[in-house]
């Protein structure tokens, strides 16, 4: 599979490349990207949950992971998790890459500030997404035929269901 060269880019020059993404869906794309990334030798940081993180974590070497787990198993800690995740990307420099499995609740939008995304609209993934931006995090989406990214993300379309924002 081929990827728009900004993704190959973007991908190339992150020492630190996040993953998160639906729990029940793997999209093939995946396997491509944690290829090239388990290529260009970069350190992956990634939750616990079943899905893209398991997959992932599947795919790395342990001195290669930074497994972000949930400390108290309860929405509140997982958000808690997804929180630690964002901002642990933000200090590092690193991109986030996401798989979300299904549209944006119409409630997100990017901010700084974690209660506004993580406000119980029932998407981990892309509230991940909404702060992440909020704090200037880079990020790579890729979303099945039919799903956008809303333009109050102010993420731009690369092409074959990749979109991006430069942070």
């Amino acid at each position: 599979m081929l990827f728009p060269a900004r993704v190959v880019s973007v991908l190339r020059r992150s020492g630190v490349v996040g993953f998160s993404g639906s729990r029940s869906l793997v999209p093939d794309v995946l396997r491509f990207v944690v290829a090239f990334v388990r290529a260009e030798g970069a350190e992956v940081f990634v939750g616990c949950a079943r899905g893209v993180d398991g997959f992932v974590r599947s795919e790395f070497p342990a001195e290669r992971l930074r497994v972000f787990e949930v400390r108290v198993r309860s929405r509140s800690g997982f958000a808690e998790r997804s929180v630690r995740f964002v901002r642990a990307l933000a200090g590092s420099g690193g991109v986030l890459v996401s798989f979300p499995g299904r549209a944006c609740p119409g409630v997100l939008s990017p901010s700084a500030e974690e209660s506004a995304c993580f406000c119980g609209s029932g998407s981990g993934s892309w509230a991940s997404l909404a702060l992440a931006a909020g704090l200037g995090v880079r990020c790579l989406v890729w979303l099945p035929a039919g799903l956008v990214v809303p333009e109050r993300f102010g993420f731009v379309s690369l092409g074959r269901g990749w979109w991006f924002f430069a942070g």
